[in-house]
């Protein structure tokens, strides 16, 4: 069977088509989504999703988050004295969706739809490969999350021609699609995107706005617990102001009373910038696509973040009419990746769509310019496949030495938009022999392919002597190799991971953990009894004995957090 899988920055999620729709998959908590977050537990094995979440305030330095922005880098993350790659991280954590999976579909799962940003590059969709691979998982498709949004609203089902835009917001990434759907055909006619706006950088205005306001700085600020503690309070506080006009941020350090009132006016004062930065996707997609505000049928939001009242008065304002938003922003791609599943696995119910889809980026090379003197000036961009262009596509663009007799060129290979390569990301390189022959006898025709799963593959062909040098990126300090896959599988199989079925007791002792080190004098003595009654039933190894005391605890601690946000409320 093949699941479908929102791989998120914040949350991930797993559905599947069943019954002829698409059904959420729960994990051993009951909930739907999985907080995308890691840590290393005390005994060296490994926590994900709402455990380690948990730890985030209590273990910072064993614990990590947001690691998606990272994807497609060599950037390492330190888990106490174990060092993990982003693929890594993003495995574990498709890996316990996997177990999820199996547990409620009562069936192994090998294969999986997996959702990425419509503007992942070629590394980062590697490396969201590698790490299904790392997983156990065999990545039937890479579907990008507006056009898996669009598939959740049913839109390929339509009959009637519809034109309408995909407004993804999430915790980490900024997606806009426009799509088209007409006679089966669900065509993507332009995206956009910016792989470091989301919901996450609205919270860290907010924590820097606190920080200049409460003048904090120094060793405080290096504080890692404080810092986590801080980003915790300021991501309720956001989220409050969903429900509420006004609430505040609250910390209280060393007996000292840090608080911030906060309103809609003074978070979209602090993200002004931010919300500057949502518009430019938007109106490049609709530049790309040749169309007005005005033209389309409907606005459709995805991503958590879209919750926000400021993104969705932008939005608002932007488009002159309220958004569709009929499904959970938080659950929309999840939905739509298992409607792509079902359509893998051929499903009756679900009528053959054509789709179509673009890549966002343009991908081209470096090259010399002459100039009218005769000089040459290095390091121009020239654009192979051009953004926006439907895929698959192959494209091919013919080129000659900066000086005959030449034995090679060093193709450098790069996406962007800007002039220069240097404002363009670098891809790869690849090493072009030649016949050492006269310029008209030294042309290579150098063809760029890029498919549906959003993968580049450069040929270059040396039209003399017809041989052929290709590129599939691999030499990308981001990317794993197949090699480097099985070694590292091999080192993940070797790694702990926290049985399914003991998660319940090790999320509530997390939570414990957490709510202890907010605690102060008698509350903090008498959580410190509970917590060790709570372990001795575990010792018991009396699952009833064991249920009963945490749903005790989880009561308990219910009742704490509860207090502490009225005394909060009082306070201000």
């Amino acid at each position: 069977m093949i699941i479908g899988i929102d791989l998120g920055s914040t949350n991930s999620l797993a559905a599947a088509w069943q019954d002829g729709k698409a059904v959420l998959i729960p994990n051993a908590l009951g909930d739907f989504m999985t907080p995308s977050c890691v840590s290393l537990d005390d005994d060296g094995s490994v926590l994900v999703g709402r455990a380690a979440r948990e730890r985030l305030q209590t273990h910072p330095e064993r614990t990590a988050a947001n690691f998606k922005r990272f994807m497609g880098s060599n950037k390492g993350v330190h888990l106490g004295d174990r060092q993990f790659r982003p693929e890594e991280l993003s495995s574990l954590v498709l890996r316990a969706l996997k177990a999820d999976a199996e547990a409620f579909l009562g069936q192994p799962i090998e294969e999986a739809v997996i959702t990425v940003p419509a503007y992942f590059s070629d590394a980062q969709r590697k490396a969201t490969r590698a790490a299904g691979q790392l997983a156990g998982l065999r990545v039937e498709r890479l579907l990008n999350e507006p056009t898996a949004a669009a598939m959740a609203y049913g839109l390929h089902q339509q009959d009637a021609e519809t034109r309408f835009l995909v407004f993804d917001l999430g915790g980490g990434t900024f997606d806009v699609s426009i799509l088209e759907m007409f006679d089966g055909v669900m065509e993507v006619r332009a995206s956009a995107g910016d792989n470091f706006l989301g919901g996450e950088d609205f919270l860290q205005a907010l924590v820097d706005l606190f920080i200049e306001r409460q003048a904090l700085s120094g060793d405080l600020l290096k504080d890692r617990r404080f810092m986590q503690r801080l980003q915790a309070e300021a991501e309720r506080a956001k989220r409050a102001l969903s429900d509420q006009p006004s609430t505040s941020i609250r910390l209280e350090h060393e007996g000292r009373i840090l608080e911030m009132p906060l309103d809609e006016a003074l978070l979209e004062q602090a993200c002004r910038s931010l919300l500057q930065r949502l518009r430019m996707p938007v109106e490049r997609t609709l530049r790309d696509a040749n169309l007005r505000s005005a033209m389309l049928d409907n606005i459709v939001l995805a991503g958590g973040a879209t919750r926000m009242p400021v993104v969705r008065r932008l939005a608002t304002t932007m488009f002159g009419r309220f958004p569709a938003i009929d499904f959970n922003p938080d659950e929309v791609v999840a939905l739509g990746a298992a409607v792509q599943a079902g359509l893998k696995a051929k499903d009756a119910a679900l009528r053959e769509v054509v789709m179509t889809d673009v890549c966002p980026y343009s991908l081209g090379v470096a090259v010399s310019k002459r100039m009218p003197d005769g000089s040459t000036i290095q390091g121009h961009f020239d654009p192979v496949i051009e953004r926006n262009t439907t895929v698959p596509v192959s494209r091919v663009n013919n080129y000659v030495p900066t000086s005959p007799y030449q034995s090679f060129i060093d193709l450098e290979v790069y996406q962007g938009e800007s002039r220069m390569v240097r404002d363009n990301i670098h891809l790869g390189d690849l090493r072009i022999e030649l016949p050492g022959l006269a310029l008209e006898d030294s042309c290579v025709d150098v063809r760029f392919t890029y498919d549906v799963n959003g993968l580049l593959q450069v040929e270059a062909k040396v039209l003399k002597t017809n041989r052929t040098f290709s590129l599939l990126i691999e030499g990308n300090p981001g990317v794993l190799s197949e090699e480097d896959i099985v070694e590292r599988l091999a080192a993940m199989d070797a790694l702990k991971i926290h049985p399914r079925d003991t998660i319940e007791n090790r999320t509530t002792l997390a939570r414990a953990e957490r709510v202890y080190a907010q605690m102060r004098g008698n509350a903090r003595q008498w959580l410190s009894e509970q917590i060790l009654q709570f372990e001795a039933s575990l010792a018991t190894q009396d699952s009833r004995v064991a249920n009963k005391a945490r749903a005790l605890l989880d009561e308990q601690l219910s009742h704490l957090e509860r207090s502490a946000a009225v005394l909060a409320d009082d306070a201000t």
